[in-house]
């Protein structure tokens, strides 16, 4: 072997390992980021299809935890709404993390961003006792997952929040922060109006609006991961 050659094959042994950690990085980034919009998609559609689905009632007259309880109309399919979030959610913070230096460089709202999903997969689990808010003492998964419920919701809010003052920081992400944090105080507006008026005729809306802006959120930011996440071109040669 001639000494160029053998500098040649050093060189690729140096950097072999390097490219490769660097190729499973990309990857495990888009998988998060697929699962940063796949996770709000299925949701949107898992209430959305339950809406039509409930018989005799409005579209936004059933909230969307009413979409899951025992005597809705197929139930499952709000069910696997919610455990599908939950669980790109928790995947989804994870990478991010990765994405944004690890912690605590990354801050804490990736750390909201599952701490969400997991209180997610537990109101899709702790289900409601029936389709509408009637009358009557609640049974204990109902009131637990009312409490999950409010803690998801302040979640929700938070993460964008924090995710944006790390963001401001950072000459590649900036231009998102500002639209996460205005997505979470327009959910927060929202939600004050839900809660300050509970059994009204437009809570199923408010309560719709309110959830989709965070999740819309989180969507831009994984399309912003994927570009990011792109192998970079390689030179001539």
């Amino acid at each position: 072997m001639t000494r160029g050659h053998q500098q040649a094959a050093d060189q690729s042994a140096h950097h072999g390992p390097e490219q490769g950690q660097r190729g499973a990085t990309r990857g495990w980034i888009r998988l998060g980021a697929v699962a940063g919009v796949a996770g709000p998609v299925a949701f949107t559609l898992a209430w959305v299809v339950g809406s039509f689905m409930q018989p005799g009632e409005s579209f936004t007259a059933v909230q969307i935890s009413g979409l899951a309880a025992d005597n809705a109309r197929d139930p499952w399919i709000m069910i696997a709404g919610f455990v599908l979030l939950g669980c790109c959610a928790v995947l989804f913070g994870a990478v991010l993390r990765r994405a944004l230096g690890g912690w605590p460089r990354a801050g804490l709202g990736p750390a909201a961003i599952q701490a969400a999903g997991v209180c997610t997969l537990a109101v899709g689990l702790l289900r409601r006792d029936h389709v509408l808010l009637t009358g009557g003492p609640p049974s204990w998964h109902n009131q637990a997952h009312d409490v999950v419920s409010a803690i998801a919701y302040v979640l929700l809010i938070a993460a964008p929040l924090l995710i944006a003052g790390r963001l401001r920081r950072d000459r590649e992400w900036h231009g998102l922060a500002v639209a996460l944090a205005a997505s979470a105080l327009l959910s927060a507006g929202v939600l004050v109006f839900f809660y300050s008026a509970p059994h009204s005729s437009w809570d199923g809306l408010l309560q719709r609006i309110a959830v989709s802006l965070p999740l819309a959120a989180i969507a831009a930011l994984s399309g912003r991961l994927a570009v990011l996440s792109r192998p970079e071109p390689s030179g001539p040669g």
